[in-house]
């Protein structure tokens, strides 16, 4: 039998936030074993937001072409090169892909074990054949596409949201099944790019985001020719000598299509089957079986297992995924909480205007905090760099309590994912919205939008008593 390892840290997933925890961790000074389970975890930057970015910024130079004239230069419809575009998201991962492999790892300390793992009982695990009892366990096994229960669908080929950057072929039609901000974005790009796209989902689209913003965003995207269709009720496919028949069930109607091609965008569910998550006392979400019971701690219901990046939170960013693995280690390591609020990380939706929401929505605060809340609003077709640029599509709202204290924001508009950190930064420091008009910004800038919400809040205070007393007594004075 293989001798028992005893490191202080064992973390099962080798994606962005394992690769994290285990650096981390070492650089503290801890025995750290890596197991590579050799399953895609889906929060390596070559997946997800990264390249849907790189993706979205060569859809806006197409769109830029078409809408010249607005500017005085001629319109143009572009010719895209798909597999130049190919090569651009391909280079964009590469450039800021982290370089740390196995090798390295190695290199600094940390024991990488190749292969599946599985926990045997509450405190004992084992890689391969080598049993592991570490003092804490992290799980940081990703995540993976979510595959609905299509009819026909396994007939046919199909892209998922990891598969269709490796694409170098026009799309003609492409059918893109999901609601969420990954589908959104995409259908934008691929629009852009010249093909026909159809956006089918299940639900409503981007339910946890504010409706207000949401629908502004979509009529963007079917005045660009997105054909979309929320709550759809039932879709089948059907393999054709060309191309693939898809319908859909649309309230009393059924819509035909002929597509080219189908991206699956229906969200992504945790890598946890397999891992013996019962014979370790690891407990899934009640609601959501496919989730681990997490609430606001990265501490399972085995206190000697801890869950960061997409095995916790499905759809992370691989930047809140370290975060998430720097707060897990100092807990396993030092016992300090792990606590991670959700909510207050920033949610984007990168379509063109971006929607960033942080904190409370409004709804949130409405029902929190009853009457002890106001909503501030602030639009774009008032800020400077916003009408040069003519993006002035889009307004920014602020929850704040009765004191200016910010709860949450959402914004719609150019640049909102660099102006949430601003409200992230407000957030976590509690600062009230009178100070953001007290910020010195460069003009013209998208972020003097933040500056007017706290003008407009300063406007709407009631005069302060004792600076009336104060004005008073000047008054008499000689």
């Amino acid at each position: 039998m293989a001798e028992v390892l005893k490191p202080d840290l064992c973390i099962i997933g080798a994606g962005a936030a394992g690769r994290a925890a285990a650096t981390i961790a070492r650089r503290h000074g801890a025995d750290v074993v890596l197991i590579d389970t050799g399953v895609e975890t889906g929060d390596s930057l070559a997946a997800g937001a990264l390249p849907a970015a790189a993706l979205a910024a060569a859809a806006a130079r197409a769109q830029s072409m078409r809408t010249a004239s607005q500017f005085g230069i001629t319109n143009d419809e572009p010719r895209p090169s798909f597999r130049a575009v190919h090569d651009h998201v391909q280079w964009a991962i590469a450039a800021i892909a982290p370089g740390e492999g196995v090798e390295q790892l190695r290199a600094q300390g940390i024991v990488v074990i190749e292969g599946p793992a599985v926990f045997v009982d509450s405190r004992t695990l084992k890689a391969g054949d080598i049993p592991i009892r570490a003092r804490r366990f992290v799980l940081a096994t990703g995540s993976q596409p979510h595959i609905p229960s299509i009819p026909g669908l396994d007939q046919v080929p199909s892209f998922t949201v990891d598969s269709i950057f490796a694409n170098t072929h026009k799309l003609s039609h492409l059918v893109i099944i999901g609601g969420g901000s990954i589908a959104l974005s995409l259908a934008q790009s691929h629009r852009r790019l010249g093909a026909m796209v159809t956006l089918l989902a299940t639900g409503p689209l981007l339910p946890d985001f504010d409706p207000e913003l949401v629908e502004v965003a979509l009529r963007r995207l079917r005045e660009e020719g997105v054909a979309i269709y929320a709550d759809v009720e039932k879709i089948a496919i059907q393999p054709r000598s060309q191309g693939i028949g898809v319908t859909a069930q649309v309230g009393p109607g059924t819509e035909s299509l002929d597509a080219s091609h189908i991206l699956i965008a229906d969200g992504r569910q945790p890598n946890l089957d397999g891992l013996g998550l019962d014979a370790a006392g690891i407990r899934r979400d009640h609601i959501t079986p496919q989730r681990l019971a997490l609430g606001k701690t990265l501490t399972t219901s085995n206190r000697r297992v801890l869950a960061i990046g997409d095995a916790a939170w499905p759809d992370q960013s691989p930047q809140s995924a370290r975060q998430q693995a720097a707060r897990a280690v100092e807990h396993a390591l030092f016992g300090q909480k792990a606590r991670f609020d959700v909510a207050a990380l920033p949610r984007l939706v990168a379509v063109d205007p971006e929607i960033v929401e942080i904190g409370l929505t409004e709804l949130e605060a409405r029902r929190r905090r009853k009457a002890d809340y106001r909503v501030l609003r602030a639009s774009f077709a008032e800020n400077g760099r916003a009408i040069v640029s003519r993006q002035t599509l889009g307004t920014v709202k602020l929850m704040t309590d009765a004191k200016g204290v910010i709860l949450g924001a959402a914004l719609l508009g150019p640049g909102a994912g660099e102006l949430s950190a601003l409200f992230a930064l407000a957030l976590r420091q509690r600062i009230a919205v009178a100070d953001l008009a007290e910020l010195d910004l460069p003009e013209p800038s998208f972020a003097t939008v933040v500056t007017r919400l706290g003008q407009i809040w300063r406007d709407a205070a009631k005069p302060d008593p004792w600076r009336q007393r104060l004005l008073a007594l000047n008054r008499i004075l000689p």
